[in-house]
């Protein structure tokens, strides 16, 4: 299982990794790689209305990042940074460091509130708190947006805006859907006067920004649990526009993973569920025709995903050839359409 993972390694120097955001969203590279095959393309993502026609339709997922990071104390007075993965209703699951002398009932006390801890780390790591007066209480008087680890620093004002999507709504991630960070108003309005749709989503991104892919879940064949919703519109849209020979575009790794999750009896399902989807080669997608990304870490899930769009040697070729370019990685970096 190791050497399956070490198959999705790539060498990427750590200067290509994006910490802050660029001046516009819109302002990042994009590198197109066909999927029929052939070489890639290189734009800027503001080129997006020449790539796309009049009749297709982009997915986004609307999804807002929670303050989810806070910093707690214990009654002894050692420190505990909790990340909520959740919203409640119910103990929430959670990442708490450090975990390891927490105790259950244990109560910390948070700016504006307690955490209990009701659950100890379960099989995915995970505990389980309770937060009063209420979690969205918590993280309105003292959250911080969790970036992920590799930025190695915390969110400051820029990041307020910034590591949000310019369509999200509904509160519930844990981390930013971010192939939606490029897109501004303007290019929407450019998008939408040219006949290219827009529908949404929503995914609640999970833990699977913060922790590694284990050796565990390649065996399991299931990712971690993500809660979404298809708004019936969005089921109607993409119906509509398979029937008149448009092409479906998942802005985002989250929102194809919804489509093909709500994929039943030959179309998108509307309403609300969960996934454990885990997309990897060989794959056949049934929801999408096409995909706008960032680029993804090393033996990760969402690289997985991509590869199964184009093969996995197509995609560590563009990999290296982007490197090479200087494009810039990760959640603040550049981004691809494999179309």
């Amino acid at each position: 299982m190791t050497d399956f993972l070490a198959d999705w390694d790539f060498d990427l120097p750590e200067g290509a990794i994006a910490t802050r955001p660029k001046g516009r969203r819109d302002s990042s590279r994009l590198m197109v790689l066909p999927r029929a095959g052939g070489e890639p393309i290189h734009h800027q993502f503001s080129d997006l209305p020449s790539l796309l026609r009049e009749g297709d339709l982009l997915v986004v997922n609307n999804v807002r990042v929670m303050a989810a990071r806070l910093r707690a104390e214990r009654s002894t007075g050692g420190r505990v940074e909790v990340l909520l993965l959740g919203l409640g209703p119910g103990p929430i699951p959670c990442m708490c460091k450090p975990a390891r002398r927490l105790k259950v009932g244990e109560v910390l006390t948070a700016p504006g509130g307690t955490l209990t801890i009701e659950a100890l780390a379960d099989e995915e790591g995970l505990l389980r708190v309770t937060a009063s007066p209420s979690a969205q209480a918590l993280m309105e008087q003292g959250g911080e947006l969790p970036l992920p680890p590799y930025m190695n620093r915390s969110a400051d004002e820029a990041d307020t805006e910034r590591y949000q999507t310019v369509f999200a709504g509904p509160l519930g991630a844990s981390a930013a859907p971010t192939a939606g960070l490029h897109f501004t108003p303007e290019l929407l309005q450019i998008l939408g006067d040219m006949g290219v749709g827009i529908a949404e989503v929503t995914l609640n991104v999970g833990i699977g920004t913060f922790r590694p892919l284990r050796p565990e879940d390649v065996e399991r064949g299931e990712l971690h649990k993500e809660t979404y919703t298809v708004p019936a519109g969005t089921a109607e849209a993409i119906a509509r526009t398979r029937e008149r020979g448009g092409r479906v575009i998942a802005v985002g790794t989250t929102s194809a993973r919804t489509l093909e999750s709500a994929w039943r009896n030959g179309a998108v399902q509307p309403g609300d569920d969960a996934t454990t989807l885990f997309v990897r080669p060989p794959y056949e997608f049934q929801a999408i025709d096409g995909l706008i990304t960032n680029f993804h870490l090393p033996r990760s899930s969402l690289l997985m995903l991509v590869s199964s769009l184009c093969s996995r040697e197509r995609l560590l070729s563009a990999y290296r050839e982007a490197v090479t370019e200087g494009y810039r990685f990760y959640s603040y970096g550049d981004a691809m359409l494999l179309l």
